[in-house]
C-alpha cells in the first residue's frame, strides 16, 4: 500500500552528525550515474533488447529519462547502528516484495552488532515496475547512505525476499563495481534462460572474480529451494564459485529470521576467492562456446539464411546477454 503524504525528515548532505538508530520516512536528494535510465539500459537489459529500446527512441525522436525517480516523492527506510565499526559500516541494501518501508521484525539487535546499516525503500514491491522504480530506488538508497555514513565499500550488499530476491540478483550482476554480495533471501533464478540477462563482459567478471552470493531459504519452502539447486547450478556453469547456501531449520517461505540473518551477514563476509587457473578455464570454455554460436549465425546470414539467423541470435542474447556484444548486435543490423 502506498504511504500517505507526510511531513518527513531529510537527511542533509552537510550534516556534521548523521543520525543513528531507526529512521522511518527518510527522503533522499542526491542522484547517481549509475541509476540513470542510459546506464540502466546498458547494464540489465540483453544487447538486442537494448538495441531495440533505442530503435524505438530513435524512431519516435524521444530520449529516455536521465532518472526515472523523483528523489522528492519518495521514502526510504533507514537503520544506523549508534556505533561505525572501524573500517566503516557494512550497507545492506534491501528489495522487499511488500509495499512499505519496513525493516524485518527481531533485524535491529543483529545489524547493530555486525555494525550493519539497513536500508529499504517504499512503493518497491512486487507490483512495481522492475526497471522503472526497483532497481534505481535500490542504487539510489546506496548511493545516498554512502554520501552521508563511513561504509566500508568491500562490505557494500544488495538483498531482498522473494520476489525482491530475485531483482537483488539482477541489480548484482548488473553493478557489481558497487555491490560486492548478495543476499538472496528465499528467491533465485538460474543465469542464461535470459531473466536475468547476463551484463556486458567487463561487469561480468567482475561479478565472477569479487561478488560473494549467499542463498538463504526455510528448509520447508520447498519451491524456493529447488529455485536455489537450479540457481547454484547455472552460477557453477557460469564460473560463479564464491557462493554459500543455508537452510533455516523449520522455516518455510519466510524473511530470513534473526539468526538466519546472522549466519548469512557472516557468510557475506567470509569470500572465497576463485581459483585462478579455474575461473579462466570455465571462462575459455564459454568464450569458445559463444564464438560457436556467432559464427554459426554469421554463415547463416552469408547463405541468406535469414530467418534461421534471427532465431539463433534470439537464442544467443537470450543465452549469453552481454557476452555476446557487441557481435550479436552487429550481426542482428545485418540482417536489416
Amino acid at each position: 500500500m502506498a504511504l500517505d503524504a507526510v511531513i518527513a525528515p531529510v537527511l542533509p548532505a552537510t550534516a556534521a552528525t548523521p543520525a543513528t538508530g531507526l529512521q522511518p520516512e527518510v527522503v533522499f536528494a542526491d542522484y547517481s550515474p549509475l541509476s540513470s535510465s542510459t546506464e540502466l539500459v546498458r547494464r540489465l537489459l540483453s544487447p538486442l533488447a537494448a538495441a531495440q529500446v533505442q530503435g524505438m527512441l530513435a524512431r519516435s525522436s524521444e530520449r529516455l529519462i536521465e532518472q526515472s525517480i523523483d528523489l522528492a516523492t519518495e521514502r526510504f527506510v533507514l537503520y544506523v547502528p549508534p556505533v561505525a565499526p572501524p573500517a566503516g559500516y557494512a550497507l545492506l541494501v534491501f528489495v522487499p516484495p511488500w509495499q512499505d518501508a519496513r525493516l524485518p521484525a527481531g533485524w535491529e539487535p543483529v545489524l547493530e552488532r555486525d555494525g550493519v546499516i539497513y536500508v529499504s525503500a517504499a512503493r518497491s514491491g512486487n507490483a512495481e515496475n522492475v526497471m522503472g522504480r526497483r532497481e534505481p530506488l535500490a542504487l539510489l538508497a546506496a548511493h545516498n547512505v554512502m554520501q552521508r555514513y563511513p561504509v566500508d565499500r568491500e562490505r557494500v550488499y544488495v538483498g531482498g525476499f522473494s520476489g525482491g530476491s530475485r531483482i537483488a540478483l539482477r541489480i548484482a550482476l548488473g553493478f557489481p563495481d558497487l555491490f560486492r554480495g548478495v543476499l538472496l533471501n528465499a528467491g533465485s533464478d538460474p543465469l542464461g534462460n535470459g531473466v536475468p540477462p547476463l551484463p556486458p563482459a567487463e561487469q561480468f567478471q567482475r561479478f565472477q572474480e569479487s561478488t560473494r552470493l549467499v542463498y538463504v531459504t526455510g528448509q520447508q519452502d520447498s519451491e524456493r529451494l529447488t529455485m536455489d539447486a537450479q540457481s547454484l547450478q547455472s552460477m557453477r556453469h557460469w564460473c560463479v564459485f564464491d557462493v554459500d547456501s543455508e537452510s533455516t531449520p523449520g522455516a518455510g517461505h519466510e524473511v530470513a529470521t534473526p539468526a538466519a540473518l546472522s549466519e548469512a551477514l557472516h557468510a557475506l563476509r567470509t569470500h572465497t576467492r576463485p581459483d585462478p587457473g579455474r575461473l579462466a578455464k570455465c571462462q575459455d570454455d564459454i568464450a569458445r562456446e559463444l564464438t560457436a554460436q556467432l559464427d554459426k549465425a554469421q554463415s547463416l546470414i552469408a547463405a541468406g539464411k535469414r530467418s534461421d539467423a534471427e532465431k539463433l541470435l534470439i537464442e544467443i542474447d537470450r543465452r549469453f546477454g552481454g557476452l555476446a556484444a557487441p557481435r550479436s548486435t552487429e550481426l542482428q543490423s545485418a540482417l536489416k
